[in-house]
């Protein structure tokens, strides 16, 4: 989608990195010249993500990271700093969720999903945002999902995580862009993951429901996801600033009827 080199000494931090979208995002950024910063919980993950991404001659770094903690985010940066001496992407893309009714959700359901989704998101935009402040410039982009603004059954905390996002992303975008920053979000669809299956929709009469719902009738593709994201952290979206990107074949907009 984007001209070869377009992030060509560019230093981009991914942080949910090790699987997913996350490496699948980390993967198109790297076949265009960046160097990566892939974050994650466990070395588990990150272990056979770098070797697969250097296995294509991509230079990246792995650092284990727990997103809830100010301190292990500034030593994220700290590393990422040290190896490449600047970061010009972040893509808060780490994520925790579950579907659960909400007069079920126990307390520290709520608060382990809102302390990933939301807080984990403030913390690494805030320490990578002051050195980006300091350069001048960097992007931003945030994951964030539709039923922040739709609702959802069993998403009441997911849904008010990623509610606080889209704030963030517009506040943010505000308050920055004088410095040379620009933040953005992208809203995915349902898109197939195995991690995905397994908690979103582990049986066919689920995934059926979830497919009706989609216009389009398919789910989406991980690599249509990290697209939009490239794009928006690429040159060609140097106007785009404080938007939320909605990459999900149009199932928010409602099934509807067929006339």
């Amino acid at each position: 989608m984007l001209p070869a080199k377009t992030f060509q000494d560019r230093v981009v931090l991914i942080t949910g990195g090790g699987t997913g979208l996350g490496l699948e995002t980390a993967r198109r950024f790297g076949r265009l010249g960046a160097k990566l910063v892939i974050a994650s919980r466990s070395d588990e993950h990150l272990v056979p993500a770098l070797e697969s991404l250097q296995a294509e001659g991509i230079e990246a770094l792995s650092v284990v990271t727990d997103v809830r903690l100010p301190k292990s985010v500034a030593r994220m940066k700290d590393a990422a700093l040290d190896r490449f001496g600047q970061i010009d992407v972040l893509v808060n893309n780490a994520a925790g969720n579950f579907l659960c009714p909400s007069k079920d959700l126990s307390v520290g359901g709520w608060k382990v999903v809102i302390d990933i989704a939301l807080n984990g998101v403030f913390y690494c935009s805030r320490e990578i945002g002051q050195h980006m402040i300091e350069r001048g410039s960097g992007h931003i982009c945030n994951i964030v999902a539709c039923y922040a603004w739709t609702g959802g059954p069993g998403t009441v905390h997911s849904a008010a995580a990623k509610a606080g996002v889209v704030a963030m992303t517009r506040t943010l975008a505000v308050e920055w862009a004088p410095h040379g920053l620009r933040v953005n979000a992208v809203s995915p669809g349902v898109f197939q993951t195995e991690g995905a299956a397994q908690r979103l929709w582990p049986e066919e009469r689920q995934e059926q429901t979830i497919l009706r719902a989609v216009p389009l009738g398919r789910f989406g593709q991980s690599s249509e996801v990290a697209d939009s994201i490239l794009f928006l952290c690429s040159p060609y979206a140097d106007y785009i600033n404080g938007e939320i990107l909605v990459v999900d074949g149009g199932a928010h907009l409602g099934k509807g009827l067929e006339i």
